[in-house]
């Protein structure tokens, strides 16, 4: 008896596609059945049956020595090549894919773009980059034959005619009518000019089903894309010989593959996730796989129930009357039902009012769906991947494609625990959690805010990170041990060693501080020891509070001051403009970093240097933020930065450089000129004495400068102006009566506030 052949030409996943397969199979009762898909993964077919597999999942195929060289194939409950194999399974029929395998394709020259390999509608672009999108994006058949029939979207005309059909249908007939459109439009652009690689797919299904036609007696169903389906026909095997086929498939490259399966989200099969073989909605397409009958009715309560949980109003004749009016539009355009088109125009106009915020709201949730999906324990994995999974089982986080946040209080163990997972999964770069910030982080040190979102992508992280060890710990101690011996940069090694103490890995700490010091201590490069004291230093002040062992860095600490200490006075000189900035910033950021640790040597030693450099000849922008620090920190006193100022200012010099000194003494804040009445005084002086083409030159310094002030201090040093200032006295200290009126003090005024502050403090403190 001869085997009879059928191709199931069909969407890859359209619920109107998966429905019009499994009637044909009930139909046909195929001995085998060949779906389009990579062999690699013929050994995983029968874990599709297994009670814990949840759709939406995919294959993953991947190149073992390089996991980022990686393939995707997809499958949701919609999907016909799902429902195929879930009936092969149930009928035991054989099940096998038939396209090109992964290990016989050339290995591409940049990382995946996440998408599979249907050559239909498949591009290969990186996803969010529109250009590359635009040029490298085929003719899609689809639209093609939508505007033949009067479509401007080919993907509303394929749902309408076969995904959104209702009533019986005879789906050989529907099949060999796909098989005719497409032919069609073969006959008008060569596949190979489409795709390089479309030849050596099809001959590679040509050959497996020549391989089924040898063994079978009775039918054999082929399951592709449309697309496909002429080159796969009886005719098409006799056209094109098993010959020429082997020719074509001669001389491809092999190379070892391995396969598992991972869990896949809705937003994953859309188009707009860069997946070429996604489609527009998948959501609704489930909607639609699930509930066949009084689809109008259900869609439009799932809607409301989503409406009703933003806070939104969707009440039940909302309801009624949204169903009444897709049904009256559908019926208006000549369809016997609704389709998502007429869906949504009905629930903009009764459900949100004209609003179109709600609908993008509906669109993310329930149109394109935030479903994840679910694969057996015994699924294959690597050893890291699993104990992944048994701690974030342990740690009670849920997995899940919707975002959450997750607020940490470190003073709990679970949450402490839970923290340094996170930070541990951070440093093998798979980002599932990402640190938020709000009042709360800024105001705690025991708070920590994370957003939560799981991507299917991270699958390919974990094998990738899986050779750095097999447990989560050992796999970040391993990768961070292998990033310590290859950095050369200080900042980055003392970033990475506040994350190492963050994950709690002991073992790595003394690996990064060693790396550490050996590096600091060749640096010459005082700018690089000033960036990577921060770090340090915050270790040292919160590393209590996160349980860490701080002391550990406080000897790095101690060797970094000292040395940028020794080193500061000879890096400030000869600045440019544009180093002179680097510079000033630096130097606040080690003030900053000193005034928050609070150590009295470290403090003492700075403001030493930052005197010296203060009263030294090198660029005004460093020389006045140096004199600035020392007088917020009170060790320099108002009559000495007055005498300073005046001596920057004085005639004599440059007005360039005496608006350079300005802007680095009052960059960022006003204060010292609202309570300091001389130095105001000096700097209005000075202003006034410019000749008119000097005042042009260093204007836009001084607007720069005032503008990083807040409003109110400018507001309150206008007025000061504006009531007229006394000449300064430089030298003379603010004393007495004099000091009392030049701050515009009223001691009954100021009597008024004594109840209140005896009330905070005590009468003992006043």
């Amino acid at each position: 008896m001869t085997a009879s052949l059928h191709i199931l030409g069909i969407r890859h996943h359209g619920p109107g596609s998966a429905r019009m397969v499994n009637i044909a199979l009930e139909a046909l009762k195929p001995e085998v059945i060949l779906i389009e898909g990579p062999p690699d993964a013929d050994e995983l077919v029968t874990l599709a049956s297994h009670k814990d597999m949840k759709p939406p999942v995919a294959l993953l195929v991947y190149d073992p020595e390089n996991p980022s060289d990686a393939a995707y194939y997809p499958f949701a409950r919609f999907s016909p090549e799902w429902q195929a194999i879930q009936w092969g399974l149930k009928h035991g029929s054989p099940v096998r894919f038939i396209d090109l395998p992964r290990a016989l394709r050339p290995e591409p020259p940049t990382t995946p773009t996440g998408t599979d390999d249907d050559a239909d509608e498949e591009d290969d672009s990186e996803p969010g980059d529109d250009t590359a999108a635009a040029e490298s994006r085929r003719t899609d058949p689809l639209e093609a034959l939508a505007s033949a029939a009067g479509y401007s979207d080919g993907e509303a005309w394929w749902g309408r005619l076969i995904e959104e059909r209702r009533g019986d249908i005879e789906p050989i007939a529907v099949f060999q009518a796909i098989h005719d459109a497409m032919a069609a439009v073969r006959a008008e652009c060569a596949p190979s000019a489409l795709d390089p690689d479309e030849p050596a797919r099809e001959a590679h299904m040509r050959r497996a089903i020549r391989a089924a036609l040898k063994d079978a007696t009775g039918n054999i169903a082929v399951i592709c894309g449309a697309w496909h389906a002429p080159a796969l026909t009886e005719a098409a095997l006799k056209a094109t010989t098993a010959k020429a086929d082997d020719a074509t498939l001669k001389g491809l490259p092999k190379r070892k593959t391995a396969t598992t399966w991972i869990p896949w989200t809705y937003d994953r099969l859309a188009f707009d996730s860069g997946y070429g073989a996604g489609v527009s909605s998948p959501g609704w397409y489930d909607h639609l796989w699930l509930d066949h009958t009084a689809f109008s009715e259900r869609w439009i309560t799932k809607v409301a129930r989503l409406m009703r949980t933003e806070g939104l109003d969707a009440s039940p004749a909302s309801v009624i009357e949204t169903v009444r009016l897709a049904q009256t539009l559908s019926s208006l355009r000549g369809h016997g039902t609704p389709s998502l088109a007429e869906m949504n125009e009905a629930t903009l106009a009764v459900l949100c009012h004209g609003n179109p915020f709600p609908l993008q709201v509906i669109e993310r949730k329930l149109i394109v769906g935030q479903r994840l999906g679910k694969v057996p324990a015994d699924a294959p994995s690597v050893p890291l991947h699993r104990d992944l999974s048994a701690q974030q089982k342990s740690l009670r986080l849920k997995v899940s494609a919707l975002d959450f946040e997750l607020d940490l209080d470190q003073r709990k163990e679970i949450d402490l625990a839970r923290s340094r997972f996170l930070h541990r999964l951070l440093l093998l770069e798979i980002p599932w959690g990402t640190r938020a910030h709000d009042q709360r982080q800024r105001t705690s040190t025991f708070h920590e805010l994370w957003t939560l979102q799981w991507k299917p992508e991270f699958a390919v992280s974990v094998i990738e990170a899986a050779r750095y060890g097999n447990t989560v710990a050992d796999a970040a101690a391993g990768k961070v041990r292998a990033l310590a011996n290859a950095a050369t940069d200080l900042p980055s090694l003392t970033a990475m060693l506040d994350d190492v103490l963050l994950a709690d890995l002991p073992s790595s700490v003394q690996v990064l501080i060693s790396r550490i010091q050996s590096v600091s201590a060749v640096s010459a490069d005082i700018g690089h020891l000033m960036n990577a004291l921060a770090p340090l230093v915050k270790i040292l002040r919160y590393g209590n509070v996160r349980k860490t062992d701080a002391a550990l860095v406080e000897p790095l600490v101690a060797g970094l001051v000292g040395r940028i200490c020794a080193g500061l006075m000879p890096a400030c000189g000869s600045l440019n403009d544009e180093a002179a900035a680097e510079m000033r910033a630096r130097i606040d950021a080690v003030h900053t970093t000193l005034v928050m640790l609070d150590n009295k040597q470290f403090l003492s030693d700075w403001s030493t240097q930052l005197a010296r450099i203060g009263d030294a000849d090198i660029h005004g922008l460093v020389a006045g933020r140096c004199w600035r620090h020392l007088l917020d920190s009170h060790q320099a006193d108002s009559a000495a930065a007055s005498s300073r100022l005046s001596m920057a200012l004085s005639p004599g010099n440059d007005p360039a450089k005496a608006s350079a000194w300005i802007e680095g003494f009052l960059a960022g804040s006003g204060t010292v000129l609202v309570h300091d009445p001389q130095l105001l005084a000096i700097i209005d002086e000075w202003v006034t004495s410019l000749p008119a083409a000097s005042f042009e030159q260093i204007c836009p310094i001084g607007r720069r400068t005032f503008s990083t002030f807040e409003a109110p201090e400018r507001r309150m040093i206008g007025e000061k102006i504006r009531r007229g200032l006394k000449p300064p006295s430089v030298g003379a200290s603010q004393t007495g009566d004099s000091a009392a009126e030049s701050n515009d003090y009223d001691p009954r005024r100021g009597s008024l506030v004594d109840p209140v502050l005896r009330l905070i403090f005590g009468d003992s403190a006043l």
